[in-house]
């Protein structure tokens, strides 16, 4: 809890005009307390936001107007930043002045004098609350697509063993028929674009044993037309999604208008480590004459490019030559891994 500060304590009284109109103007709530973390300002809007009375929320009135679920999280943050220095951000649900909560993100840093001391903290609330309700729906909906896929891959299996058990005599076939569905399924939890409660938790594996996995339900890949070489290049959740992405509009691409498209076409994946970039050629080789480069992109594609830009930090690069597509990727290799799984490794 916070505690009086005493009489002698320097700390930077809110008395200036010009403050007081600057953070009135602001779109946003903005508040302030003294080094100990006693709340004696809030602008305009704050009071135009809750609707309570001005001077109702100073000390440690603030608490009260936050979701009660939510206190515990804000306080034992809030008090860190105290002891510390920190700055302060946690999101919270801030009542509303027509009695509902909506969801905030609160923000605070210290002001230091010259020897570094703390003599105020600068804070503000932000409501968020509609983008979250937007995140949210898009999370149920994004779980509910997979739900329906999966179902999808579940429902042709089974009618692929239906079918076998009616014609005995095609057993070999529907098993791999099965297994290569088994794999497009496996494929797809990697491909889809995840939230941070929706991803799968593979842990760390290597970029090249992903990318088997994902070459695995085509035929090709078995009659090895699909060539995958390089370095242990270390991956999880944080790269695979987006490097999945990229690789299997590839692969769909290849198999609908390349070198996959045909029995003698082959593709060949090189993954090389140049300092800190990852660099991996796709080529494609024997298959069908390309007369010139496509005049538009497809969504798959768009997706792919910014995968690479904004997620891996890369880029990527197209060759349409008569004889087979190239691609060059570069990316981070610290994008391809979260910091709580270690450093990138190669070998």
């Amino acid at each position: 809890m916070t505690r009086p500060v005493p009489e002698s304590a320097p700390y930077l009284p809110i008395d200036d005009t010009t403050f007081a109109r600057l953070t009135d103007a602001m779109p946003q709530m903005v508040w302030s307390t003294r080094p100990d973390g006693f709340h004696d300002y809030y602008n305009a809007q704050w009071y135009a936001f809750t609707g309570v009375p001005d001077g109702s929320t100073d000390g440690e009135g603030w608490a009260g107007m936050f979701h009660p679920d939510d206190q515990p999280a804000a306080w034992d943050r809030w008090r860190r930043s105290l002891a510390t220095g920190e700055p302060y951000e946690v999101e919270y649900r801030l009542r509303h002045r027509s009695g509902t909560y909506r969801w905030t993100i609160g923000r605070a840093h210290p002001i230091r004098d010259a020897s570094g001391g703390i003599v105020r903290w600068i804070g503000t609330c932000t409501d968020i609350h509609d983008a979250k309700v937007i995140a949210e729906q898009n999370e149920i909906l994004g779980r509910e697509l997979s739900h329906r896929i999966k179902n999808i891959f579940a429902v042709v299996s089974g009618m692929i063993s239906l079918s076998a058990r009616q014609f005995p005599e095609a057993a070999s076939f529907a098993e791999k028929l099965r297994h290569r569905v088994g794999a497009l399924g496996r494929a797809n939890e990697y491909a889809r674009p995840h939230s941070d409660r929706s991803r799968p938790d593979h842990g760390t594996t290597t970029l090249e044993g992903l990318l088997s996995r994902l070459a695995e339900p085509y035929p090709a890949y078995d009659d090895g037309r699909i060539r995958i070489t390089g370095g242990l290049v270390a991956i999880d959740d944080r790269g695979a999604t987006p490097m999945s992405l990229i690789i299997h509009e590839l692969l769909t691409n290849a198999l609908k208008y390349g070198a996959l498209s045909n029995e003698e076409g082959v593709v060949d994946i090189v993954m090389e480590v140049d300092g800190s970039m990852l660099r991996l050629r796709w080529r494609e080789a024997e298959g069908p004459r390309i007369a010139d480069e496509p005049d538009h992109r497809g969504f798959g594609t768009l997706l792919a490019d910014l995968s690479v830009e904004r997620q891996l930090g890369g880029v990527i690069r197209r060759r349409w030559n008569a004889e087979g597509l190239e691609v060059d990727v570069d990316v981070e290799l610290a994008r391809l891994v979260r910091t709580e799984h270690g450093q990138p490794f190669v070998g």
